[in-house]
């Protein structure tokens, strides 16, 4: 819809609102059965549009004193369409999901408004709630906290505030249910997804995942610990340069391992290889026999160069915690996979978990594709539209600012060192300070916002911190940075989600000072950074202040930048302006979204391989818990079937008298007393004849069982039992597979579609042995008698009653 349209959709809205204006708050409520009979009756979600949403503002106007501006209408049609409204810091996206979320619950299916923690989940549901509860609509949130009987009577409600974590979490476990009364979520018919791109992206590139533990020690992970750390790093960043590449020389190593920052690789040297095998006596590392040596080296190494405390993770309470790149916050319940996490704990000396193994897993991508619609609200998702169109199949629409932004963004001040360009931030905000300005100071790591705070600290003046370690305090300290005096330092944009409001002191002295001090990997947190000051038409100003030795500028322009210093001649301490520095700064961010977008779309086209799979496997266990009757005679035909195939045809096969007495020892195993049958013409009545004498073996087993639902609970439950088994080692297989995947593009082959055939190819060997193992189970448990199965019983085991394996 062109926003011309939106436009129109718009003035209807505030007509109707003018009607709504002389309704009683009963009067008002009614409308809300209104609508859903008018829906009943063959009435459009589109149609009512105009109506509700007017219906919305009014009841918002009477119980939050809050009327949707026609930006935040605008921003309304826009998520129920299905794309993402682009509106800046301030605007009121809070208040603009309330428009949709109300009119989309009318369908009685639920609307999920999905948030980044559970606090915003939990204050947006209070918040706002009160508007949907006053139009007769039930409202509840899901938090980390709550038990599956709290989280099944959230999701029960019209709309539900959660989490993507917590959403994502409850449908893996859903999946993994023994009992049909376990499952905790509905269907996935609506979702609202707050800060899309935070969610949709950035969280992205790692998949969540519910794992067990696994069997394995964990002594190798200290042993490789202790080993790299008595290796010597080679100089260089093991990448060619230009002129190698044109001169036709390789990469000169030195040192025992080389590192490559840029693209987060470390490898070990012919040195460091020498060593390896000198240290555990082995003779070849390349050798397929030391494959988990090999892994575990490579592990301690990426521990120890790649992954940097405060700011990859943190360690709190013994406990290696992951940190969100681009948010600043700790990641509960996440964990690096592949045994990565392992090697960090045993870097920083805590207790090592054992390795998992996982039970269940699925990329944002894929769960977020599974709901009928869905849309999103971001205050920066215009530079990611091609990817947010290509795999979530949204539009980024920008919608307009209520008020002119009159915030100053000035230009970026390069200095030669870090000490430089922190001695003049200090500067900067002791200006600020003194005369009264608030400051809000960004960081990208722990670590600096802590070595910030301590100067500021030497110069006397008073600041708050908020990074990954200060999190509980977050809101409270976010909405305070607007009061005059006020300093606050974040690491990265911790605190989104929350308006910083100004008082009128700060107003008059020239609003919000935004200072960046290093140049994000992504043009999107920088504008998050900035879009903190000048909402709603407030005054505000913005600068980033950069040095050579950030991250940024040392692997990608460090060269050419301090050329152009030294062509300058600055004097210590002096800053650069330099027409060149921005765009120094835009490549550099342009490449590295280039290489995490490829990451997402690489885990997201292995995952589209597991979706499929996935689907299946959770539909057949859905369908069972449901109570629909397993199919136990096309489980025995498929049995029967490969069983046959597998013995009796291939190429150039004949029949012969050993092939014939392996299929029978073989069957006879799964069913005792089969027997044989007569010759057949061919492999097809063959099949057959063996399928119908196995349907009728069973039938005489089944009659052995005293009572029907017993029979019933015992397949179920034995078929739920093998099917987790087998599903979850051929997760463990594809995440093998994949991990293997990329030597295929050595031999010219496509790793996607070879591991695509490879997991086919095992996922139908894997439904055999489910099948198999299933009649082999069933055919051989002993059925005895036993009391009536409790109807009301509260505990619930995971093994059938009447019956002895």
């Amino acid at each position: 819809m062109s926003l011309k349209n939106m436009h129109k959709i718009v003035k209807k809205i505030n007509r109707y609102q003018e009607e709504m204006e002389c309704l009683t708050d009963e009067q008002l409520r009614s409308k809300t059965t209104e609508f859903k009979e008018r829906l009943q009756n063959g009435c459009s979600l589109d149609d009512l549009l105009p109506e509700a949403y007017a219906v919305v503002k009014e009841a918002s106007g009477r119980v939050l004193h809050m009327r949707p501006y026609d930006v935040q209408l605008l921003g309304g049609i826009i998520l129920h369409q299905g794309d993402i409204a682009e509106m800046r810091t301030g605007e009121g996206k809070t208040l603009v999901a309330a428009l949709p979320s109300y009119l989309n619950a009318l369908e009685g299916k639920g609307v999920h408004v999905v948030t980044v923690n559970d606090y915003l989940a939990a204050r947006d549901a209070e918040q706002i709630g009160k508007v949907h509860e006053f139009l007769g609509l039930t409202v509840g949130v899901v938090l980390a906290s709550m038990t599956p009987a709290e989280r099944k009577a959230a999701y029960a409600c019209d709309i539900t505030y959660v989490t993507n974590n917590e959403l994502g979490f409850d449908y893996l476990r859903d999946n993994m249910a023994v009992y049909e009364e376990q499952i905790v979520q509905r269907d996935l018919h609506y979702a609202i997804i707050d800060e899309a791109d935070s969610v949709l992206i950035d969280e992205a590139r790692t998949p969540l995942i519910i794992s067990g533990m696994s069997g394995k020690s964990t002594r190798l992970y200290e042993v490789c610990n202790q080993f790299v750390k008595t290796l010597e790093r080679g100089n260089g960043n093991d990448e060619l340069s230009k002129l190698d590449a044109i001169s036709g020389e390789g990469i000169r190593e030195d040192g025992d391992y080389m590192v490559n920052e840029k693209d987060k690789i470390v490898r070990l040297t012919e040195d460091g290889t020498r060593k390896v095998e000198a240290y555990f006596g082995i003779d070849n590392l390349a050798s397929i026999e030391h494959l988990e040596l090999r892994h575990h080296i490579n592990l301690a190494l990426r521990a120890n160069t790649l992954m940097m405390l405060d700011r990859d993770y943190v360690v709190k309470d013994g406990e290696v915690l992951i940190v969100d790149d681009f948010t600043g916050r700790i990641m509960p319940g996440r964990r690096y996979a592949d045994g990565l996490h392992q090697a960090i704990e045993a870097k920083e000396g805590v207790e090592i978990k054992r390795e998992s193994v996982t039970n269940a897993t699925i990329t944002f991508q894929s769960f977020f594709n599974k709901y009928k619609k869905k849309s999103g609200m971001t205050g920066t998702g215009y530079t990611e539209r091609k990817e947010l169109k290509d795999i979530y199949g949204m539009d980024v629409i920008p919608v307009p600012t209520n008020l002119p932004v009159i915030r100053a963004d000035k230009e970026d001040l390069m200095y030669k060192t870090k000490e430089e360009k922190y001695l003049a931030v200090v500067k900067e905000v002791r200006n600020a300070y003194e005369k009264g300005q608030p400051v809000l100071i960004g960081t990208n790591t722990i670590e600096d916002s802590e070595h910030l705070s301590s100067m500021l600290a030497k110069e006397g003046i008073p600041h708050n911190v908020l990074n990954a370690k200060e999190h509980q305090r977050e809101a409270e300290i976010v909405a305070s940075a607007g009061q005059h005096h006020a300093v606050t330092i974040a690491t990265n944009m911790a605190g989104r989600g929350t308006d910083i409001k100004l008082d009128d002191v700060s107003r008059e002295l020239g609003g919000l000072k935004i200072i960046g001090t290093e140049r994000n990997e992504s043009r999107r947190i920088d504008d998050q950074l900035r879009g903190r000051s000048g909402r709603q038409g407030d005054p505000g100003e913005s600068r980033f202040y950069l040095s050579l030795e950030d991250d940024l500028m040392r692997l990608f322009a460090q060269e050419k930048m301090m050329s152009i210093f030294e062509k300058i001649g600055l004097e210590k301490g002096e800053p650069l302006k330099h027409k060149s520095l921005s765009k120094a700064v835009r490549k550099a961010q342009k490449r590295i979204e280039g290489n995490n977008y490829s990451i997402r779309k690489n885990l997201m086209e292995y995952d589209e391989v597991m979706n499929e799979q996935r689907e299946i496997i959770y539909r057949e266990r859905r369908h069972i818990l449901e109570g629909k009757e397993i199919m136990m005679n096309d489980i025995i035909r498929l049995f029967i079937s490969e069983t046959v195939d597998h013995y009796l045809s291939g190429p150039k096969r004949k029949w012969n008298a050993e092939d014939i007495k392996a299929l029978f020892n073989e069957v006879n195993k799964v069913i005792p007393g089969f027997g044989r049958v007569a010759r057949s013409k061919n492999l097809n009545e063959l099949k057959e004849i063996m399928s119908k004498r196995a349907i009728r073996l069973f039938g005489e087993k089944a009659a052995q069982c005293p009572k029907e639902e017993y029979l019933k609970e015992v397949e179920r439950v034995y078929f739920l039992r093998i099917l987790d088994s087998h599903w979850m080692d051929h997760i463990d297989y594809m995440d093998r597979s994949r991990q293997g995947a990329h030597l295929q593009s050595y031999g010219q082959r496509d790793p996607i579609a070879e591991y695509r055939d490879d997991m086919f190819n095992h996922f139908d060997r894997m439904m055999y042995e489910i099948s198999k193992e299933f009649l082999e189970l069933l055919f051989h448990t002993k059925f005895v008698e036993t009391s009536d199965i409790s109807e009301d019983s509260t505990e619930k085991s995971d093994s059938p009653k009447g019956f002895d394996d």
